[in-house]
């Protein structure tokens, strides 16, 4: 199965007003479809308490389906990069699971951050049980890093990619 494209669009101010007025106002603004049950995170889009610079490449990005006109998700780095780490978080919109967008994202995030020569590896954290982000961050390549506490879930599974152990899709039987 082919892997999806999809395209990386830098969440900036004016897209988190748009979204605080209403998924349509979003819409309007990004000139996409905006799928319902999405986001699921809000708290991704919450405005800043200062002035942020923008853009940055360790902002949030919607993932955007050209075939589909749609976004599909968003995801990006929780910070700038730290000891040679960033780490990435992501979700998709429910009607869009299941469909390879996940993984598509991951894709484009890992090569987002290993353009940088300062990054060395990417880690990413899912709860503490077998799940879809599990798989989809194996696929990818990334390593089960171990467990550790979180004082919102209990606890959460780190996953880990180094810059060097990165393969390409086509490398592991993607596309």
């Amino acid at each position: 199965m082919n892997s999806p494209v999809i395209n990386l669009i830098i969440v900036l101010a004016k897209h988190k007003y748009a979204l605080k007025e209403g998924r349509e106002q979003l819409a309007v603004v990004l000139g996409l479809r905006i799928p319902d049950g999405w986001p699921e995170f809000p708290e991704a889009f919450e405005l800043p308490a200062a002035s942020v610079p923008e853009p940055s490449p360790w902002s949030g990005y919607f993932f955007v389906s050209p075939r589909d006109g749609a976004v599909i998700g968003n995801g990006g780095f929780t910070g700038s990069p730290r000891d040679g780490e960033v780490e990435i978080g992501y979700e998709v919109a429910p009607e869009f699971r299941n469909q390879g967008f996940a993984t598509a994202a991951v894709w484009n995030l890992l090569a987002s951050a290993f353009e940088h020569a300062d990054v060395t590896a990417v880690i990413a954290h899912t709860l503490a049980e077998s799940n879809a982000s599990n798989a989809v961050l194996t696929k990818a390549g990334f390593k089960f890093a171990g467990e550790f506490p979180n004082a919102e879930v209990g606890k959460v599974w780190r996953w880990r990619i180094a810059k060097d152990a990165l393969k390409t899709p086509k490398e592991i039987g993607g596309t």
